[in-house]
């Protein structure tokens, strides 16, 4: 049929949801990521971008965990 079905699996992206947790919590957050921050907006659009594209043609079946390394299951 050639459907692709991949996923994105953002962990704590810095948008007005996120910081209406408070600054406590997003402290928190980002001092228990490896990378040290949130993550943007534009970092996740541009995944999607990608995984919309031709250069995914052969990828399906996929999780990408967008949490800064601080992926939980």
């Amino acid at each position: 049929t050639d459907i692709r079905v991949n996923c994105v699996a953002p962990g704590p992206i810095d948008t007005e949801l996120i910081r209406r947790l408070g600054n406590q919590v997003v402290s928190d957050m980002i001092g228990a990521s490896p990378l040290k921050r949130l993550g943007a907006v534009d970092e996740v659009a541009a995944l999607v971008l990608w995984l919309c594209s031709d250069a995914v043609s052969f990828n399906t079946g996929a999780v990408f965990d967008m949490s800064g390394g601080r992926a939980r299951y």
